[in-house]
Order: C-alpha cells, then structure tokens, then sequence
C-alpha cells in the first residue's frame, strides 16, 4: 500500500466522540472486483452513512459520516479490499458531516 492521508482526523486523537466526515479515493485496481458492494458491506458493518462510486479515472470514491472509530474502521476495511482487488493508495480527506445521509449507497 502506498502513502496515506488519514493519519487524524481534525481536533486530534482526543476528538474520537463526534461525528465526522471522509472523503475518500482508493486507487489501484478497484474497479471491476465488486469494490463498491464490499465497500457498502463494510459501511454496513461499521456503521458508517454515505455512498460509494467507481470514478471515471479508474479509482474508487467514497463519503462516508461516523464517529471518529467507525470511520476509522470502514477505511482499514477500504485498505483491504475485496478479495480480487489490489488496493494501492487510500486518500483521506476529513471534512465536517453534511448530516445528510441515513444509510449508505451505491451511487451510479
């Protein structure tokens, strides 16, 4: 795996109670491999809200509202991948919660 950006959210380490927001990119190969249905699986799991899609550049895109902890979760899990994939690069963006979201989907 490459280099990453989410080492902390914004507010630090102490800040694990409240909600968040993550854009996320995950490159490599990503597409094809059912990514986008092991990503809403594992939002599932986590308990994160939000949508996954496959980009026109061949990446996989992500924005996903949680805690601090579950995000941190759902990523490890993007990091991974499904089974066929091979994950290169996950960039984090951590942005404040549009509030917006009730479940996660799979967008076209």
């Amino acid at each position: 795996m490459g280099p990453t950006q989410d080492s902390l959210p914004p507010g630090g380490a102490a800040a694990g109670t409240g909600h968040k927001a993550a854009h996320i990119i995950v490159s490599g190969l990503v597409q094809g491999v059912g990514f986008r249905y092991f990503a809403r699986a594992s939002a599932l799991r986590t308990g994160v809200v939000g949508w996954v899609r496959n980009a026109s550049d061949g990446t996989v895109e992500a924005y996903a509202e949680g805690t601090e902890d579950r995000l941190k979760q759902f990523i490890q899990a993007l990091h991974r991948g499904p089974t066929y994939s091979q994950v290169s690069d996950v960039a984090v963006t951590w942005q404040s919660p549009s509030g917006h979201y009730r479940s996660f989907h799979i967008r076209d």
